[in-house]
């Protein structure tokens, strides 16, 4: 694993270590960065009481460090939520989903009171785009929202062999305007069949912590 993840996966435990408690649960997102802190994790997996997942590849992670994993429903709510992201903007909207598990990880988002999202300095740029923009749809969706998408001027291109854990499709977009972050996250999630896309505007993180190497 790259010194930079390990890195601000250790700032990441040091934001939270001296506020976990017994009673505590904590949200964890999806992806290699991830997969690091929850390396950190599992050496204070005594000071928490658990884990809510965006993705069935982190809880098999968490499960394997001794790290209980609970389902949403089954908790009053989240204290930190912890994640990675593909961009960041100078104002912390994000663009999120090439694991594949943006949905999720915006619902856990949405639950957290903090959202602490951890990047290396390669994920920070001036405005959102470059990299491809996630868009889960229902399979029989994907024609009518690839329409809808080329007439908002971006360029869908499906993500060939993927399935989500939701068992959906994924579009992976080019060439729509995301200056204004906020309005392109609704528009595009207003659109029949988008389950959800990965812009994360709405719920955008509290604290982000870039690697300092």
């Amino acid at each position: 694993m790259s010194a930079s993840k390990i890195n601000v996966a250790k700032q990441a435990m040091e934001f939270i270590q001296d506020k976990l408690t017994s009673s505590m649960v904590i949200g964890i997102g999806t992806g290699s960065t991830v997969n690091c802190f929850i390396d950190e994790l599992g050496e204070s997996s005594h000071l928490f009481k658990g884990a809510v997942s965006s993705s069935n590849a982190s809880s098999k992670l968490l499960e394997s460090k001794g790290i209980e994993v609970f389902s949403l429903n089954d908790v009053n709510g989240i204290d930190f939520y912890i994640d990675g992201a593909d961009e960041v903007d100078k104002n912390n909207n994000l663009i999120k989903g090439g694991g594949a598990a943006h949905t999720r990880e915006k619902i856990v988002a949405a639950a957290a009171k903090d959202f602490v999202c951890i990047v290396d300095k390669s994920k920070l740029v001036n405005e959102l785009g470059s990299f491809p923009l996630p868009i889960e749809v229902i399979p029989e969706s994907r024609s009518l929202v690839a329409r809808k998408i080329v007439s908002l001027g971006g360029v869908p291109k499906l993500r060939v062999g993927t399935k989500t854990d939701q068992n959906n499709e994924i579009l992976d977009v080019t060439g729509l305007d995301l200056s204004d972050p906020l309005e392109i996250e609704k528009k595009l999630n207003s659109i029949a069949g988008v389950v959800d896309n990965g812009v994360f505007s709405i719920n955008k993180p509290t604290k982000v912590l870039v690697s300092k190497v």
